[in-house]
């Protein structure tokens, strides 16, 4: 059975009364995928913005949603905790998207690179036979009105691209996702960061039409 995890930042975890792109994901794949899989993670919440805490269930439509993704959370924090959480959880395809609050607080593109690196060996030491698919970062108001910032975002997204070349392998295949189609922050974003409606359809489109593509999973994710 396919156990996918989510991984991610702001963008994935989501905040209270959304649908997120992770429940995007899931109904795409119960309607295209031809065999049994299960969404996992040790987390399950929304972040609650009007008591800043993780603690919200109030999904927009109940699914399964469990995860490992948090509120400014970022491949630096995310690299020492994927070990113990695809061991306890069994998972064994990982869809990854991080990247923005790195770059935006805590380190440079190379750094960032470095702790992708650290996060894909100590997935594969939980299981050597995992898969990840990496999406870039995204548009992002910052990166429009930040030139040192988007020039960061372009060569974290470079070295990203090269850090699934170089580390890709077939016991344990490690593919980069397309950037969202079409995707605008003043349409795709409710924030210039965080996705809307639409902006959900187009991240869980990038990692479906990458997993189709690529291994045959599922199939074209239709827009709506």
């Amino acid at each position: 059975m396919l156990r996918f995890m989510p991984v991610g930042d702001s963008m994935t975890i989501g905040s209270a009364g959304e649908h997120t792109w992770r429940y995007r994901l899931w109904q795409h794949l119960r309607t295209t995928h031809d065999g049994p899989f299960k969404i996992v993670g040790p987390r399950e919440t929304l972040y609650d913005k009007a008591t800043d805490t993780p603690t919200s269930y109030d999904y927009a439509t109940p699914f399964p949603h469990a995860h490992l993704a948090g509120w400014g959370e970022g491949w630096l924090h995310m690299a020492p905790l994927i070990a113990d959480a695809i061991r306890g959880h069994r998972a064994n395809v990982l869809l990854v998207s991080l990247g923005l609050i790195d770059l935006g607080f805590y380190t440079d593109a190379e750094q960032t690179a470095e702790n992708t690196r650290r996060f894909v060996g100590a997935a594969r030491e939980a299981n050597p036979h995992v898969r990840m698919v990496l999406l870039p970062v995204t548009p992002n108001v910052r990166a429009e009105t930040d030139a040192p910032f988007a020039a960061q975002v372009a060569r974290f997204n470079e070295l990203l691209a090269k850090t699934a070349a170089d580390l890709d392998e077939p016991r344990s295949p490690l593919l980069m996702a397309s950037p969202p189609p079409s995707y605008d922050i003043n349409w795709d974003t409710y924030d210039g960061t965080h996705p809307s409606a639409s902006g959900e359809h187009k991240i869980a489109a990038a990692f479906a039409g990458a997993m189709h593509e690529a291994w045959g999973l599922g199939g074209p994710y239709e827009l709506p």
